[in-house]
């Protein structure tokens, strides 16, 4: 039956969202204007973050980079910020951007490498327990030296990998054969109850690696993009960041590898679902026989991508260049030497991260909108006409609940150039500066794992193409971010009402904190001589 034409651009309109999902985003678009123009714009803006967050909790009915793109334009055109701003902030977060478009499409390359080494990891730890742990603690630890995306795009890659591996041999096909690991049209009855268990399994790995780049994450200045703005603005070098954040950041970390233990062995929030067996003996037996096919155009490739991930490693530890640029380093090399020379093939290393991309431009447009509408202006002069302890305590407070619902790069920005120009003007000491500027560091890093909004890294996760394989909703993240965010918040609030300033003064007294001044003042001498 033919339809008519007005009814096929409603049809068109965000494809195959659900109705009520289509008339809200209509709704969201007549209201907007009507708020701005009429009643407030400060209530507009707040107006459009709620309606942004939404297009991201219904990420599994319809990808929020359409949604959320119309109503970025929307504010654009109506006034609530200007093209300008938004390439502002776009070239301002460049490296991100470089970042994904290059350093997910390397890691593409390094697959076979990846896999092969977390299989072996998968097969040989049979407690769900110490897996998770493992996961955790390694996330946390590579978080510390690498980029948090770039670890969570390793984990993402390798839990594809080991879904695709059992998807094929549920829906009764050999496991090199091609297959649509999206499409569960094909899985046998008998195999369903280990699909959902299997996906239950990943989700939960997923979480924990997710968490894990977050408490590694704040425990250095490279860990996150904010730490190194905040470094920067302090005049803190490596070593000094590591001391001054260790009063909290060492309890913390402490707390939540304990968490992750509870959480598995309780089974709450979702955690503790064990790898089915029947779904071992597959990984097991695809291990086995990749070890018996294997040949030595395979091991030639899996030492090249070993030598390229010690490269990548140190590169970006040592930071070479921008971790964009690395990662286009990763691509050239990991090509060049594995035989990938066909402009179709290179293509495919780009379809993860481009959406992703584009969602995140899209993001900084409603980053826009915060600045020029001053969204956060309230709350940044009241903490700051507080004092002592309450000051450190509410800068921590107010910097986690604002990253949970917008970018914590640019909360931790705003807010450390605040505290800035406090020093500058004589309003605070620099004593004062440096305790509010280690609040302001946790409070962006800890509390925002309770949304993706709030931490990029859960962010790709969740609006990346392994998110609906493992059922893994904006919902089901936070409920499952929960019991984190609950102890990671009040165990690092509690460090810095209560032994962020004396251990900090023991440290002082200690020498570490001059120690950590006069070893980069050495090394900059040795490399200028």
């Amino acid at each position: 039956m033919a339809i008519s034409l007005g009814n096929a651009f409603i049809k068109n309109f965000l494809g195959k969202a659900p109705d009520w999902y289509k008339v809200a985003i209509i709704a969201f678009l007549i209201i907007n204007p009507i708020v701005f123009f009429l009643i407030d714009p400060f209530v507009a803006g707040w107006l459009l973050v709620i309606e942004f967050i939404f297009t991201l909790a219904m990420a599994l009915k319809c990808y929020p980079l359409q949604p959320g793109g119309l109503l970025a334009i929307e504010a654009v055109a109506i006034g609530m910020t200007s093209p300008e701003m938004v390439k502002h902030e776009i070239v301002a977060n460049i490296e991100v951007l470089l970042l994904l478009v290059f350093m997910v499409a390397g890691i593409y390359f390094m697959k076979q490498l990846l896999l092969f080494i977390f299989t072996k990891i998968l097969i040989s730890i049979r407690s769900k327990t110490l897996l998770s742990l493992a996961f955790c603690v390694m996330a946390a630890f590579l978080s510390a030296f690498l980029d948090a995306l770039t670890v969570i795009a390793v984990v993402i890659s390798v839990t594809v990998g080991f879904y695709s591996i059992y998807h094929k041999v549920a829906s009764g096909q050999e496991p090199h054969a091609a297959h649509d690991h999206t499409s569960d049209n094909n899985i046998q009855e008998v195999s369903r109850d280990d699909l959902e268990n299997y996906r239950a399994f990943l989700r939960s790995l997923l979480m924990h690696a997710g968490v894990g780049t977050a408490l590694g994450g704040v425990m250095t200045m490279v860990g996150e993009p904010q730490n190194l703005i905040i470094a920067d603005r302090a005049g803190w070098q490596f070593g000094e960041f590591i001391i001054r954040m260790a009063p909290v950041t060492i309890p913390v970390f402490l707390c939540g590898i304990a968490t992750c233990v509870l959480v598995e062995k309780f089974k709450l929030c979702g955690y503790g679902t064990a790898l089915p067996e029947n779904v071992r003996h597959i990984l097991e037996a695809f291990d086995n026989e990749e070890r018996k096919t294997r040949t030595n155009l395979d091991y030639a490739k899996l030492i090249v991508q070993a030598v390229i991930a010690v490269w990548l490693i140190v590169a970006l530890a040592m930071h070479l260049a921008a971790v964009g640029i690395i990662g286009l380093t990763v691509i050239i090399l990991a090509t060049s030497f594995t035989g990938i020379t066909e402009e179709h093939a290179l293509g495919k290393a780009f379809e993860e991260a481009l959406p992703f991309t584009a969602l995140l431009a899209v993001f900084f447009s409603i980053v826009a909108v915060i600045i020029d509408q001053k969204l956060f202006a309230p709350v940044i002069q009241m903490v700051l006409q507080m004092e002592g302890s309450a000051q450190m305590s509410m800068f921590y407070v107010a910097n986690g609940l604002l990253s949970m619902v917008s970018d914590n790069v640019f909360v931790g920005t705003v807010y450390i150039n605040e505290v800035k120009a406090a020093l500058t003007n004589g309003i605070i000491t620099r004593d004062q500066f440096d305790m509010l500027a280690v609040a302001i560091n946790t409070g962006t890093n800890l509390p925002s794992v309770a949304t993706p909004n709030g931490q990029a890294a859960f962010l790709f996760a969740l609006t990346s193409a392994l998110a609906p394989l493992i059922r893994l909703s904006y919902g089901r993240m936070v409920y499952m971010a929960l019991p984190y965010t609950i102890v990671l918040s009040l165990v690092g609030l509690a460090c810095i009402e209560f032994t962020l300033v004396p251990m900090t003064q023991w440290f002082y007294d200690m020498g570490w904190l001059e120690a950590a001044k006069q070893v980069v003042e050495a090394s900059s001498q040795a490399v200028g001589h």
